[in-house]
């Protein structure tokens, strides 16, 4: 990316532009642009980074390792997908590299579990906000379910969270994973399962609220982009 003086959608919102056209500022050089995608990418990629790393700060840096992946190949991204998408495979391979290198000797592609006790699936609310007479008690209990979240083997961590939190369809998370569908919708039933006797008496909504990415973190997570891909005259 070479740096534009051009003042591109200079008088559109930037939050108001297609994702179309902030790549096209991206690939132009414009810092605003990368910082608005940073904004709109941050929480599903925090998730899916969080999703199968064991720690926030793990997250973190995968996160802006995929950034700067994403943005200094700007070029190689023609399009045939959704950049959400391609981003998404980007820091879905920068966390499974940072497995191995920490675990070079374990699978990480592989659901350890004994199917033989049957359990009844837990049907969890949806993404719609919840009653005001509730939104205080989510707030307090956002804590235990990540802890509750975070306790869950990765392989079934990952899909819970793109399908729960992210509203993803479980046809776009077996793409993304490059599992059969049958795989996805398998390891949600267990990922349910393990969480149904912890969850099951104190839920009260649903976990789009869970391991968020917004405010200084995101902020700060564009300022650590920008900084970077200035580091490497990308902007």
């Amino acid at each position: 990316m070479t740096v534009q003086s051009s003042t591109f959608h200079a008088n559109t919102p930037l939050a108001h532009l297609a994702e179309a056209d902030l790549i096209t500022g991206a690939r132009q050089g414009q810092e605003a642009s990368v910082r608005e995608l940073v904004r709109r990418m941050n929480p599903r990629l925090f998730r899916v980074a969080r999703g199968i790393v064991a720690s926030d700060a793990e997250a973190e840096d995968i996160v802006q390792e995929a950034y700067l992946k994403a943005f200094t190949r700007l070029d190689s991204f023609r399009g045939e997908a959704q950049f959400s998408t391609w981003i998404t495979r980007i820091t879905i391979n920068c966390a499974r590299m940072h497995l191995r290198r920490a675990h070079p000797q374990q699978d990480y592609d592989t659901v350890a579990e004994d199917d033989r006790q049957a359990s009844a699936i837990l049907a969890f609310p949806g993404q719609h906000p919840d009653r005001p007479e509730v939104a205080l008690g989510r707030a307090q209990m956002r804590v235990y379910l990540e802890d509750a979240v975070a306790q869950l083997p990765r392989d079934l961590r990952l899909p819970f969270l793109m399908f729960e939190s992210e509203d993803m369809s479980i046809r776009a998370i077996a793409r993304d994973l490059q599992l059969n569908p049958i795989t996805v919708k398998t390891r949600l039933f267990r990922a349910r399962r393990r969480l149904r006797q912890s969850l099951e008496a104190r839920l009260k909504g649903g976990f789009e609220a869970i391991f968020p990415f917004d405010g200084a973190r995101c902020a700060c997570m564009a300022d650590r982009v920008v900084a970077a891909l200035q580091n490497t005259k990308r902007l």
